[in-house]
C-alpha cells in the first residue's frame, strides 16, 4: 500500500505508517440506487493501491454498479477516518482498505465487519499466499480482508548522488557494495558515512522509515508472536535504536518531515541519496520527482532500484479490503474486493503504482515482469523480478491492536527528535515514557 495520492502529488502510505494521525474527510457510506435497483457502491482507499482505472472497467462489465471512489493520502490518515466512523457507527464505506500496521486495531472490532466467508471467501482463499490470508483472519476464524498487496522491500538509490561520491551506480554494483545477501544496517550505514564524507550531505531522507523498517524485520517487533506486548527491557529493539543514533550522530539524516520532502524537491536536488523502498514505495518517489517537475531523463534523472536491503528479508505494508457491517450492499461490495484482488487486476495495479501483488498468480504472471510504468523511471530496473527476489524469506510479524500507536505516537517523535539532534539515550528514554503513558496505563 502506497501512501502518495492517485495523482502522485500527495505523500505515501503504507503501509506503513505515518507518524501523523490527522483526521481527514471520506467518502459516505453505501446508499441505495434512485430507480430501477442501481446500486453505488463506496470505495475508500489510500496512498498508491492502482486501483483508480479499474473502476470503470467493473462498472461497465457490471451494468447497474456504479463506483464512487474516495482516496486517502496516507495510510495514518486513513486510519484515523475508519476509526471515527467505526465509533460513530456510520460513514464508512462499503470497501475500505485497511492497512497491515493497523490491521490488529481493526481485529480488535472486527465484528464490525463481515464475514466475506458468507460471502465467497471459503471459495478464493488459495490465490492468496498463506500467510497474508492468515493476517486477514480474525481469531474466531472470520475472513474479514482480501489481501492487495505485500510490501517486500529493496533499496531506492540516487545514482547521480552516487556517481557524485564516487560509488558505483550499477545496481548489482550497489548491492554487492553493500553485501549483497549479507548486507547489513551495519555495511549500510558504513556506505552512508563515506556517502557523507565526499559530498556533505544526507544518506537517508528521515529516521522514522529507517526505524520502521528495522522493526519490521525483527522475528517479533512490538508484540511477541503470542500477541504479549514486547517493548520494554527489549534488548534487540534498543541495539536498533543505538545504531540509528549513531547514524544521526554523524549526520546521515536528511532531516525531512514525513510524507513532505519539499513538494518533491528533495528527491531531485541531492538532498538525500537513498530511501527504503517496498514495492509500494517506487509511485510514490516517481510521483514526488514529477511534483518537482522532474522525470526520468535529464538533469533530475537518477533514481534506481537495486535487489538488496540491509538486514535482509523484510515486509513493510500491505493491504486488505474490507467489507463493514455498515454496508447496505455487503454481497455486491464483497464480490467488488474479489475481483480487485484477483490476478489480472493485482498485476494491473502493479502497472500503474508499482504495489506488488500477494496473490500468487499474479506474482507469476509474465506480464508483471514484462509492466514498465515505474520500471522505465527507475532507469528500467526489473521491479518485478527485484520485489520477488526480496520477497523470498520475508515472514509476517504479528502486529497487536496498539502496533501503529505504538510505531507512530510513541517512536515516532523520538525518530523525529533523533533528526533534531537529541542524543540516542534521551530519545529512548522519553519513547519509553510516551509507552507507559499510551500503552501501558492508557
Amino acid at each position: 500500500m502506497k501512501f502518495s495520492q492517485r495523482t502522485k502529488v500527495g505523500a505515501a502510505v503504507a503501509c506503513a505508517a505515518s507518524f501523523a494521525l490527522i483526521a481527514t474527510g471520506c467518502s459516505s457510506a453505501g446508499t441505495d440506487g434512485a430507480s430501477g435497483g442501481d446500486i453505488e457502491l463506496t470505495v475508500t482507499t489510500f496512498g498508491s493501491m492502482g486501483m483508480a482505472d479499474l473502476y470503470a472497467e467493473y462498472e461497465a462489465a457490471n451494468p447497474g454498479i456504479t463506483i464512487k471512489a474516495n482516496n486517502i493520502d496516507t495510510g495514518g490518515n486513513a486510519r484515523t477516518d475508519a476509526f471515527t466512523k467505526i465509533a460513530a457507527g456510520s460513514g464508512l464505506s462499503d470497501v475500505v482498505a485497511v492497512e497491515e500496521g493497523w490491521l490488529g486495531s481493526i481485529m480488535a472490532v472486527s465484528d464490525q465487519f463481515v464475514d466475506l466467508s458468507e460471502y465467497g471467501a471459503d471459495d478464493i482463499k488459495d490465490r492468496w499466499v498463506p500467510w497474508k490470508l492468515e493476517q486477514g483472519t480474525d481469531a474466531e476464524g472470520r475472513i474479514i480482508g482480501y489481501g492487495t498487496d505485500i510490501g517486500p522491500e529493496g533499496l531506492c538509490y540516487n545514482s547521480a548522488a552516487f556517481e557524485a561520491a564516487g560509488l558505483p551506480t550499477d545496481r548489482a554494483e550497489v548491492a554487492t557494495l553493500l553485501g549483497g545477501d549479507d548486507a547489513s544496517w551495519e555495511s549500510y550505514f558504513a556506505l552512508g558515512k563515506k556517502y557523507q564524507e565526499a559530498t556533505g550531505k544526507a544518506w537517508f531522507d528521515q529516521s522514522g522509515f529507517i526505524w520502521n523498517s528495522m522493526v519490521n524485520q525483527m522475528d517479533e517487533g512490538y508484540y511477541t508472536a503470542d500477541g504479549e506486548l514486547n517493548v520494554v527491557d527489549n534488548a534487540e529493539l534498543k541495539a536498533a535504536w543505538t545504531q540509528l543514533a549513531d547514524a544521526n550522530a554523524a549526520g546521515l539524516s536528511g532531516k525531512q518531515a514525513q510524507w513532505d520532502w519539499n513538494k518533491g524537491s528533495s528527491f531531485t536536488d541531492g538532498t538525500f541519496a537513498t530511501f527504503m523502498c517496498p514495492g509500494w514505495m517506487l509511485g510514490v518517489v516517481q510521483g514526488q520527482v514529477e511534483t518537482a517537475g522532474g522525470d526520468a531523463t535529464g538533469a533530475t534523472a537518477g533514481w534506481d532500484f537495486a535487489d538488496v536491503f540491509p538486514g535482509g528479508a523484510t515486509n513493510w505494508g500491505g493491504t486488505f479490503l474490507t467489507v463493514p457491517t455498515q454496508s447496505k450492499h455487503p454481497q455486491e461490495a464483497a464480490d467488488l474486493a474479489a475481483w480487485l484482488t484477483e490476478a489480472d487486476q493485482q498485476v494491473a495495479e502493479f502497472k500503474a503504482e508499482g504495489p506488488f501483488p500477494s496473490v500468487t498468480a499474479a506474482q507469476t504472471d509474465p506480464a508483471l515482469s514484462e509492466a514498465t510504468g515505474v520500471s522505465a523511471f527507475f532507469n528500467d530496473a526489473p521491479i518485478a523480478e527485484i520485489l520477488t527476489k526480496r520477497a523470498d524469506g520475508v515472514k509476517a510479524q504479528f502486529k497487536g491492536p496498539d502496533d501503529s500507536t505504538i510505531q507512530e505516537q510513541v517512536f515516532g517523535p523520538s525518530a523525529i527528535a533523533l533528526d533534531q539532534g537529541v542524543a540516542g539515550d534521551k530519545a529512548w528514554d522519553d519513547a519509553m515514557t510516551l509507552f507507559d503513558q499510551l500503552i501501558v496505563n492508557k
